[in-house]
C-alpha cells in the first residue's frame, strides 16, 4: 500500500508516542525537581552540547538545502539562534543557555567543551552528519524529529527550576522561549513531504530517519541520566 502524506505524518506521531522525550526519567526528574543541585549542574553542562553547538547542525542544513524558499526558512532559524532578534529581544539562543548556566553557578568557560559523556558526543556526531547528508534526511531529523515540540514541558521545567533553586526569569528564559512550537511553521511536515518525499522510498526514508534520530536522542538521555544519578547530594529547595 502506497504511503500518503497523512500516513507518514500519522506514523511520525506514533513514533513520537513510542519514543517520547518526556517519558524519559531524565526529563521526569527535571519536571519533578528530583535532581539535586550538583546533578542539575551536570545535566546543564551535558544538555548544552545541543544549543551551544547548533551552528554545526543548522549551518550544515542551510548549506545543502537546494530550494530558496526552504533556505529562507532555515536561515530564519539560524539567524534567530545566532542573534535572538526575531523572538528573543536580541538575546541569542546560546546566550540564553549561558544565562541558564550562570543561574546554575556555571561559567561560560565550563560550558563549551566540558567532558561530555559518550552519549552527547555520539548525538553531536550523528546530528552533524545527518544534517550534512541529504536535505530530506537532514530536515527530517531536524524538523520532524528533533524540533517536535512538547507544549508545556519546558515551562514546567522553568517553573520548577525557579521553585527549587531560586533562578531568575532571565536564567530560565531559555526554557520559556523554547516552550512552544513555531506556529508559522506548523505545516512544515506537509510541505516537506509533498515537495521532497514524492516516492515511496523517500517516505520510508523519512520514517527511518525520524525513528533513528529519536533513538539516538534516547541513547544520549540514557547516558546523561546514568552519570547524573551517581552524583550524590541533597535535593535543594531555595
Amino acid at each position: 500500500m502506497t504511503l500518503t502524506t497523512q500516513d507518514v505524518l500519522d506514523e511520525i506521531d506514533t513514533i513520537h508516542t513510542e519514543i517520547p522525550m518526556y517519558g524519559h526519567p531524565l526529563w521526569v526528574a527535571m519536571v519533578e525537581g528530583t535532581w539535586n543541585f550538583e546533578q542539575s549542574q551536570y545535566v546543564c553542562k551535558q544538555h548544552g552540547g545541543i544549543p551551544l553547538h547548533n551552528h554545526n547542525y543548522h549551518g550544515n542544513l542551510y548549506r545543502i538545502c537546494p530550494d530558496p524558499a526552504w533556505r529562507e526558512m532555515i536561515a530564519e532559524v539560524a539567524y534567530e539562534e545566532a542573534t535572538g532578534r526575531l523572538m528573543s529581544e536580541g538575546v541569542s539562543h546560546h546566550r540564553l543557555y549561558l544565562n541558564y548556566a550562570k543561574g546554575m553557578g556555571l561559567n561560560p568557560e565550563e560550558m563549551y567543551d566540558p567532558p561530555y559523556c559518550a552519549g552527547v558526543v555520539a548525538f553531536q556526531a550523528y546530528f552533524t552528519s545527518i544534517c550534512s547528508k541529504t536535505f530530506l534526511e537532514g530536515v527530517a531529523a531536524h524538523m520532524l524529529a528533533g524540533e517536535a515540540a512538547i507544549p508545556g514541558l519546558y515551562i514546567k521545567i522553568a517553573r520548577k527550576l525557579q521553585e527549587q533553586f531560586g533562578l531568575s526569569d532571565e536564567a530560565v528564559a531559555y526554557w520559556v522561549i523554547h516552550d512552544s512550537a513555531d506556529e508559522e511553521h506548523s505545516d512544515v511536515g506537509f510541505k516537506l513531504l509533498d515537495q521532497y518525499a514524492k516516492t515511496e522510498d523517500d517516505r520510508r526514508l523519512v520514517l527511518k530517519i525520524v525513528r533513528q534520530m529519536l533513538e539516538i536522542q534516547q541513547l544520549m538521555y540514557d547516558d546523561i541520566y546514568k552519570h547524573a544519578v551517581k552524583i550524590e547530594g541533597p535535593v535543594q529547595a531555595h
